[in-house]
């Protein structure tokens, strides 16, 4: 029978990938990092099994790592002998938090989406005018979208960032949709009514998708960056063109926006509540 932990090959791989990183990383704390991330509001307590099994680690690693985190204060026994995190991770996460903002947490997500597709990576917040271009990273690709920059005011009913945030914000949907919106190329939807059916596809899914419908020959992938109470707090997308994103790559696109705006949305929730659109 297959065991669920981890394999001599497996941690030989990651071995491996510390090598390559660098001399100066600490296989032990990698390791560490990734157990407590499994640690959430969804499933706060753990037992060594379950852990173990959820880590693919080494029981007696997972075992000895956690006892070292309940040495250093990071992580607590329950009375039933599961772990759970303690409160200085807590402390310390305040204490980040009251020094961040969205633009700020998004950064290397940006980074890293531009990076690894060559696109571009933008980060949007919602107004009443329209959705504000607030951050951007630029690929290796040739493409320059032109007209998104920094400050750039896009419409909601085209681009994919834009259209996440207006399907699963209420009062921006109540404000935009009308029956006599611009079309800005021959792909633009300006109907209401098929708007609705679009936008009602992107809440089920978690994210949109455009392709020619603000420029030609530019597609892209957009999902919401949601706080409080699910409030729209941005929207994170990457757009190139429109040829790249199909099959495979788009599929690895979607799913690279949708664990970055889950990843935020963790991020917004905890960020103190500014009045952002719902």
């Amino acid at each position: 029978m297959a065991s669920p932990t981890e394999s001599d090959a497996d941690s030989g791989r990651h071995t491996a990938g510390l090598d390559a990183a660098g001399r100066d990383i600490v296989g032990a704390v990698v390791k560490a990092c990734r157990l407590l991330e499994h640690f959430d509001t969804s499933h706060p307590v753990w037992t060594l099994n379950d852990l173990t099994t959820a880590s693919r680690m080494n029981k007696t690693t997972v075992h000895r790592l956690m006892t070292t985190m309940i040495h250093a204060g990071w992580v607590d026994r329950t009375s039933e002998g599961s772990y759970r995190i303690a409160m200085p991770v807590f402390e310390i996460g305040s204490s980040a938090l009251t020094q961040l903002d969205i633009r700020g947490a998004a950064q290397p997500y940006l980074s890293e989406i531009a990076e690894k597709f060559g696109d571009t990576a933008y980060l949007m917040v919602p107004a009443d005018e329209g959705a504000v271009c607030i951050d951007r990273h630029e690929g290796s690709n040739p493409l320059v979208v032109a007209g998104i920059s920094i400050g750039s005011v896009l419409p909601y009913h085209a681009t994919a960032g834009p259209m996440a945030m207006l399907a699963f914000s209420a009062r921006i949907r109540d404000r935009w949709l009308t029956d006599d919106l611009p079309a800005f190329t021959d792909r633009t939807p300006t109907a209401p009514d098929e708007l609705l059916t679009r936008l009602e596809q992107i809440r089920s899914q978690g994210y949109a998708l455009s392709n020619s419908d603000y420029l030609s020959g530019v597609a892209a992938v957009g999902a919401p960056i949601l706080g409080r109470n699910g409030v729209v707090v941005a929207s994170i997308s990457v757009g190139g063109r429109a040829e790249t994103f199909e099959g495979d790559a788009l599929r690895e696109k979607v799913a690279t926006v949708l664990a970055s705006a889950a990843s935020l949305s963790r991020v917004a929730e905890a960020l103190p509540a500014s009045g952002p659109t719902q």
